[in-house]
Parts: structure tokens; sequence; C-alpha cells
């Protein structure tokens, strides 16, 4: 079987490389290990009618490209969505993002005092280095407030202290925010400057397909073999061998009942782990070295419990975070405030319970049932809805959902990339896991959109790895805006 370009995924990045591909008239073949959904953690899982999201996915890019991505692929199904979420902490409701003067009236005159003065503190002495989570948010919250509204929920999602997480991963999560920030919001409110300049995390609008993110590139991968491509369901790579003579790859797949076949390709793009794809696929075999440090990156698996029940009206956010320690439940969505569309039935709800957890250790093993039995108690602990209520459920995985930002991640990761650019010329990684970046789906769709624009280019225009969080090329500035929208001639090398 030959094919011009093989990709390893069919995710959002997977999938966005896969129909601009297409659209050039280039041979491409996608291989998914899901034997049911694309979209990988953008899927949308489908209970007895009722669809949920592994997450929550908001559809909003600083990036146009993208943005004209979305509307070119669903144009009549995207909806535009109030953006809706709080903190619950002690038994009380906080907006996110945080509002100064609420926050003031509901902590108390005198905690109040305390946050402010951990504030002024933190501003007139900050961590001059910040290397930690901790450093970074205490920065610029002050510790008190950082310990309140951040540790709880933090420690939760992650398993491990704030003080081992890296400051990358406060930087990419909540740029550019800090309790100034929120209190200019405050008072300021309607000063809103245009897209481009907005800070994501104080949107108050987002699109959002019909009936959840899946419902968009299961359209895509529609387009895709519209176009000629193939996307291959329910196949799990096992091998890519990499012929230096010949610069092509044959890559070994195999199907749930272990047959295998092989592709062969020029170019190879894996959104795969970077631990699985170092350890476990690349032949020749990577130096020791770079082995350890593929094998040193962690990830933080998901599960959530999807709770079904009649529609009482208790709370219309999108989604709640829950850093009240007293339950294990890290955030809570409400799938009807995405998109109505996505509970069959009018007078029911549909929830999604999330808990933080790792593979094969501790809730993860836990069965079905028990899972069910927790969320249903804790939601009535936290008076969202009564018990009686509560007339369905069901339970989903989701293996490495988080790549871990530990204190050692970016060395590990740096090892990794200069052996990979040496060894292998048409190797090109990509998307969250891909990178090992904790992106969300417009960051990693704008590392697929680069990384085509270098194939059809025949040569490394852009450093995708330069990539933001906002979906912006760090080192492109006026000549590089314009760069990304000149048509880059067709070249594969």
């Amino acid at each position: 079987m030959q094919t011009n370009i093989t990709i390893i995924g069919a995710g959002p990045a997977g999938l966005t490389a896969a129909y601009l591909l297409a659209k050039e008239n280039i041979a491409v073949t996608v291989i998914e290990a899901d034997p049911h959904y694309v979209g990988g953690i953008a899927r949308t899982t489908v209970y007895k009618g009722y669809c949920f999201d592994i997450g929550g996915h908001r559809f909003f890019s600083k990036s146009k490209e993208v943005e004209d991505f979305w509307t070119e692929i669903l144009p009549n199904d995207l909806l535009t969505r109030p953006r809706s979420s709080r903190i619950y902490y002690k038994k009380k409701y906080f907006s996110y993002p945080l509002k100064f003067f609420e926050v003031l009236s509901k902590l108390g005159i005198i905690e109040s005092i305390f946050c402010f003065l951990s504030y002024l503190k933190a501003r007139l002495f900050p961590v001059k280095h910040p290397v930690s989570f901790s450093d970074w948010v205490s920065n610029h919250f002050g510790k008190r407030l950082f310990s309140l509204f951040f540790k709880t929920y933090t420690e939760k999602v992650w398993g491990m202290p704030c003080e081992e997480i890296s400051a990358d991963w406060a930087a990419q999560r909540i740029k550019g925010l800090s309790l100034l920030t929120a209190v200019i919001n405050t008072l300021l409110p309607k000063r809103r400057p245009k897209n481009s300049q907005l800070i994501k995390t104080l949107i108050d609008s987002f699109r959002y397909p019909r009936k959840g993110p899946g419902m968009l590139w299961e359209e895509c991968a529609n387009k895709i073999k519209k176009l000629g491509g193939t996307i291959l369901l329910g196949q799990r790579v096992i091998g890519c061998e990499w012929n230096e003579n010949e610069k092509n790859w044959t890559v070994t797949f195999q199907d749930q009942q272990g047959n295998q076949q092989t592709i062969q390709s020029m170019h190879l793009i894996s959104t795969a782990p970077i631990r699985e794809l170092v350890s476990d696929y690349l032949y020749p075999k990577m130096s020791h070295a770079t082995v350890q440090a593929a094998s040193a990156l962690k990830y933080r698996d998901f599960l959530i419990v999807v709770l079904i029940a009649k529609d009482r009206k208790q709370f219309d956010d999108n989604w709640i975070y829950i850093h009240d320690p007293s339950v294990d439940v890290a955030r809570i969505q409400n799938f009807k405030s995405w998109s109505p569309d996505m509970v069959p039935d009018p007078t029911m709800s549909c929830y999604g319970m999330e808990y933080f957890c790792f593979e094969g250790k501790g809730m993860w093993e836990q069965p079905d049932d028990q899972l069910i039995q927790k969320a249903k108690n804790e939601m009535v602990q936290i008076g969202l809805v009564k018990i009686e209520d509560i007339v369905d459920a069901c339970v989903v995985r989701q293996v490495k959902a988080y790549p871990v930002y530990d204190e050692n991640y970016k060395e590990h990761v740096e090892i990794i990339r200069r052996e990979l650019k040496t060894s292998f010329s048409t190797l090109h990684l990509i998307g969250r896991n891909g990178m090992h970046k904790y992106n969300n789906q417009d960051h990693a769709m704008m590392t697929a959109m680069l990384t085509v624009k270098n194939i059809l280019a025949g040569q490394d225009r852009f450093n995708v790895w330069d990539v933001n969080q906002d979906a912006e090329y760090h080192e492109s500035g006026k000549a590089g805006e314009r760069s990304l929208e000149r048509d880059v001639p067709t070249r594969i090398v």
C-alpha cells in the first residue's frame, strides 16, 4: 500500500493536516486506534441519544485561519453560545474569571483584607524567577488567593503538589490574567479589545457545534474521504521504520484481531504521545539518553461520569470548577448549556462529573457502578441535584488526556527534539500529545497548518514549536503574518 503521507491519530491536529493535504490532491492516510470515533479528546460520545464532550471544547481562536477552517467544515451548525463558568468553594459560588467585588463580598471583609495585603506583598516582592505553578500564580494573585482559588483544583487535576508543576502550565492556561486585570474587567467590562487582543479566559461567548465538537470532526473526516483521503479506524500503529537510503517510511499497524498491514509514505505526521513514539514505534532505535527522556514524560488520565437527570433549572453554567477539597470531582459540565441539542429530551439535563487520575491506579480501577454512585453522592452534596432526579448514568475513560508539565518535562522534550531532527528528516510532530504541549484545540490545529505549509513548500519555513497557546506564531511578525496568507506552491520532497 503506497501513499504520500501517513498521519497517526484522527484528533483535531491529525484531521486538520489530512484535510489540508487532501485539498492539495495529495494522497493521505490517517490511522486511528479508536474503532468508532474521530476527534480524539475532542470527540463527542453518544449514550442513549445524549451527546457529551470529553472535557468541554470551546470553539474560539485568535487565529482567523483557524476560525475560517471551522466555518468551512461546518458552515451551518456552529452555534454562538454564551460563556458562563463559576468556582465552587466552601458552599459558595464565585464567577470565573474572578470578579473583584464579588470576591470581596463573599469572602468577607477580614479575609478580603488578608488577600489584598497578600497581593500587595506579591507585587512588591515577587518571586523573581518563577519556576513552579505556585510561584507564577502567587506573583499574579498573591499567595492567599492562590491557596483559596487555584491550589486545590490544580492539585486535583494533576495529582501532584503545585510546587512540582512547571510555571509553564500557568503561563499557558491563564496567560495575561491577574488580580489587576480582574479588577479592570470588573470596573470597565464594556471596554473589550478585539478578538486578536482578548485574553482567552475573559471571552464571554464562543462557537460550538450543535451536537458537540465531534460533529465538526466527523464532518471533517467525511470531507477528507470525499477528497480521496483514507481514514482507518480501529487500527493501532505498532512500528514506524525509516529507510534513510530510500527516504521513506514503512508504518506497520494492526486491527483489533491482531491482523497486521504496512503502508509506505514519504512523510510521517505523528500526533501519538512522544513517549510511545520514541520508546515503542520508531526504528532505527534512538539513543539510550533519548529513550530515557521519553520514558520520563508523564501523562494525566481522565474519566467522566455522565449523569442524566430531570432538569430542575438548578444552574445554567457551561461548567463549574470544584475547588472544594471535600469532594474529589474537579469540574462539572452542563452539556445542555453547551448546546440544547446535546440533550434529546427537553425535560432532562446531562451533566459530566470530571475526575482526574492515573491509568491503572486508584479511581481508574474502580468499577463503573462505584464511580457512578460516587458521582451521584458528590453532585447531591454540592447541592446541584436531588438523588431521586438522577435517572441514568455512564462512565467514559480517557487515557493521556493531559501531558504533565513537571519540573523536568521541558528538558526531556528538548533532548527528544534534537535527535528526531537529525535522525528522521520527514517526521513531523503535531498536536497535544504529539508535541507534549498542553494546548487548546486551535493551537493543535495551527501546528498542523504550519506543518502542511512546510511539507508543501519542501522546506521548514515555520518552526511549529513557536506556535503559542493562542495559536499565534511567535516569531512571524508582520512578514510571517503575510506569509501565512500567501498560497504556498505544492512541492512534496
